[in-house]
């Protein structure tokens, strides 16, 4: 029930002039990260994009929830009608949340492409700028995938609840015990998801940061 308050932070988008040399002629190191790095933010905008979609489901989930609890079990027709709207949204949510994690593996397949390129630069304190970023941006691929994992089980309790709501035996103590499952699942996404804001936040930092020290002339973000 409960909705992801705090939104994702999203990959910066950073645009440099580059030397034409980079352009036409044989490309440094920094500029192959610079490549790379953007690209990675390219394959991120599906990510972006359910967001949205995510937090306007949630909340259209929760509204039917309240519709539900307030209603009694002589009212049992349109507690059935509403537990398979929202079982109908759980499964949208599960589909935009399956198209996010599609762009995620996509972002960190890319992202890979670093390691070989980052042991080519020849400039030690540049070098060691891009280890940090990279660095960063793996522990921020691990922490979506505890936030992955987190929300994901949220959307399995969520389907149990409403399945619940349907048999008309159900007792009060069997709802109250799940609704308290899923508010402790939801406080999991909520603590991922500050971790992963702060790490994408980190990440763009430490993203500007490497361009500066590469000596590259941004021109906007």
């Amino acid at each position: 029930m409960s909705i992801l308050k705090n939104s994702r932070l999203y990959l910066l988008f950073i645009v440099v002039f580059l030397p034409l040399t980079g352009c036409f002629g044989h490309r440094t190191s920094e500029e192959k990260i610079y490549e790379v790095l953007e690209k990675v933010v390219a394959l991120e905008e599906p990510f972006e994009e359910q967001q949205e979609q995510l937090v306007k489901l949630e909340k259209d989930e929760k509204a039917l929830f309240e519709k539900i609890i307030a209603l009694g079990m002589d009212e049992y027709g349109q507690i059935v009608k509403m537990s398979d709207e929202a079982l109908t949204i759980i499964k949208k949510r599960k589909e935009h949340l399956l198209k996010e994690e599609k762009s995620m593996k996509a972002s960190s397949k890319e992202f890979a492409k670093l390691t070989s390129i980052i042991d080519d630069i020849n400039d030690q304190e540049l070098k060691k700028h891009a280890e940090q970023l990279y660095n960063i941006m793996m522990d921020r691929y691990k922490t979506y995938h505890i936030l992955n994992k987190h929300y994901s089980k949220g959307l399995e309790y969520d389907k149990e609840l409403y399945e619940m709501f349907k048999q008309e035996d159900i007792t009060l103590e069997q709802l109250e015990t799940q609704i308290h499952i899923i508010n402790e699942s939801y406080k999991k996404v909520i603590e991922a998801n500050k971790a992963f804001n702060k790490l994408t936040e980190d990440y763009n930092n430490a993203k500007r940061n490497f361009y500066e020290k590469a000596k590259f002339k941004i021109k906007s973000h």
